[in-house]
């Protein structure tokens, strides 16, 4: 192998360890054929990722708001108290004093290298982890906290978690509001937002990066894409943030809506504050990626409205089977049999209390022809009256190796976990607590096509908040979401994250690969 193909193979595992850029799918060798020409390409090394990024949104505006910042790192198998890294999350600019004019756009002669407030990221970092294994909690009353963005490297960065969880016990946006903090990206489907009177949606677009970002906002409704010509081009300026209410991009009301944010240029993390006001609020996080199949795992057994919106990303039209996996095995919810989804068209169907008093996901599957990509997203609620809350499970991906989700309470925490093909066994680590104590754990088994709740194992001696790991051992796919419930004020309050795979490792190629074809030579 020559020098060129050799400066190939360093600076391809360079960019893999460093960035976390490679197939998620599996090792090379699991196809005899996988390598150039139809040959045999050897397997690919997984190594822990040794940088991670996360943006936070700001958590609320109200006065009345209470917000736990909860950090945490999964302690890998023989990992030690020496190993390195660290990871801190730092405030975020505003997008009107960072680097851009009102509407956010760039000053000229700064479109480039952005203006020098938006170039750095100051103040005290928010919930700095110093060693893997231990959560870390930090509290905020502040109805101005910023948004957040930041960086874990090292030991730290391999399933690097932030959940943010705010607690609104009256006025505009009650509720509890629970975010796992994203990875930045450059594309976000979020089915189910509204512009109708009685909500008020706020996509919060935050910039990580030191160079401007510029995203579109795309709203469809049942007959098809909104008129919203104030939602195209929007710059986001170096490491800034911008709220958008989605109201003030269209001219009419729509109650069922998805929203696409399309990045043309840079990253963004992007999340959707949904504030109703009559069934409280919650955050709306980004759907999966369009497929042609989706699984919504962890609806309560006490949920008394669910609503399902999808979307068809594609030129065809979506038919969907709908099938409730419940503890016992799954079912066609009578009455809700399938949806058919218009191509480039939200459909929305209520539900109803379709679990019927025992935990449930949903899956959907392709029925007929109609097998065109699209995205999917549920609306619980639970509670009656002026007691009502709601929450959001959008279509996640399956844990392949691991999944964790952080600010997890002694009381009010259940995690589901959904097989919906195949069995599967999976380890469910509890940490231990902020404040003390040591970690917990268990395996359990999950029969095909059903759903299994259950009560975390409880941290020895556990004080403060703690997170909670999935490991898949065998088996098929996994699904996992956690629900987590608080009563403040008399009011009980709820929030659904899932756990999808945390990507802490990639695929390396081996050294022994023959990547000669690559050369140019």
């Amino acid at each position: 192998m020559n020098r060129t193909t050799l400066s190939l193979l360093a600076a391809v595992t360079a960019l893999a360890a460093i960035t976390g850029v490679a197939s998620m799918t599996g090792d090379s060798d699991s196809d005899p054929k996988s390598g150039p020409g139809g040959t045999r390409a050897a397997a690919a090394a997984r190594m822990p990722v040794e940088r991670s990024a996360l943006v936070c949104p700001a958590p609320t505006s109200s006065e009345l708001g209470e917000t736990t910042y909860t950090a945490y790192t999964p302690q890998a198998p023989g990992q030690g108290g020496d190993d390195k890294g660290a990871a801190k999350l730092l405030p975020a600019h505003p997008a009107d004093d960072g680097g851009g004019d009102e509407d956010g756009a760039a000053r000229d002669g700064d479109r480039d290298k952005g203006d020098a407030r938006g170039d750095a990221l100051t103040g005290d970092p928010v919930v700095p982890l110093t060693k893997p294994g231990t959560p870390v909690s930090e509290d905020t009353s502040r109805s101005d906290a910023p948004a957040l963005i930041g960086v874990a490297d090292g030991a730290l960065a391999p399933g690097w978690t932030v959940q943010q969880t705010t607690a609104v016990t009256a006025g505009d946006g009650r509720g509890l509001l629970g975010a796992s903090c994203v990875a930045p990206g450059t594309d976000f489907w979020f089915p189910g937002v509204s512009t109708a009177g009685d909500r008020q949606d706020y996509v919060h677009l935050t910039n990580p990066d030191s160079t401007q970002a510029v995203v579109d906002l795309e709203l469809y409704g049942e007959n098809g894409r909104l008129e919203a010509p104030s939602g195209e081009s929007i710059n986001i300026p170096p490491h800034s943030t911008k709220p958008v209410l989605l109201s003030t991009l269209v001219s009419k009301p729509t109650i069922n809506v998805t929203l696409h944010a399309a990045v043309r240029s840079g990253r963004i993390g992007a999340s959707v504050q949904a504030v109703d006001a009559n069934i409280g609020s919650d955050w709306l996080p980004a759907a999966a990626p369009p497929g042609t199949r989706a699984v919504l795992p962890g609806i309560p057994k006490d949920a008394t409205s669910v609503r399902l919106v999808a979307y068809a990303t594609g030129s065809g039209d979506a038919d969907l089977r709908i099938q409730l996996s419940g503890p016992s095995g799954s079912l066609t919810p009578a009455g809700h049999e399938k949806v058919s989804v218009k191509s480039r068209m939200t459909s929305a169907i209520d539900l109803g209390d379709l679990t019927k008093g025992e935990p449930g996901s949903l899956v959907l599957t392709p029925q007929g022809s109609g097998t065109a990509p699209f995205v999917a997203a549920l609306r619980v609620t639970r509670g009656k009256g002026d007691q009502q809350e709601t929450a959001f499970i959008p279509a996640s991906t399956p844990i392949e190796s691991r999944g964790t989700v952080a600010d997890n309470r002694s009381k009010g925490s259940t995690l589901s976990l959904t097989a919906p093909d195949e069995a599967a066994t999976v380890r469910v680590t509890s940490s231990a607590g902020s404040e003390g104590g040591g970690p917990a754990s268990r395996e359990v088994t999950v029969k095909a096509g059903t759903t299994l709740a259950l009560d975390p194992p409880r941290p020895d001696g556990a004080k403060g908040s703690y997170a909670v790991t999935v490991e898949r051992l065998d088996g098929g796919p996994v699904y996992a979401s956690r629900l987590l419930e608080v009563e403040a004020g008399g009011m009980p309050m709820f929030t659904i994250q899932g756990l999808p795979d945390d990507r802490g490792t990639v695929a390396v190629p081996r050294g022994n690969q023959d990547l000669s074809l690559l050369n140019d030579d």
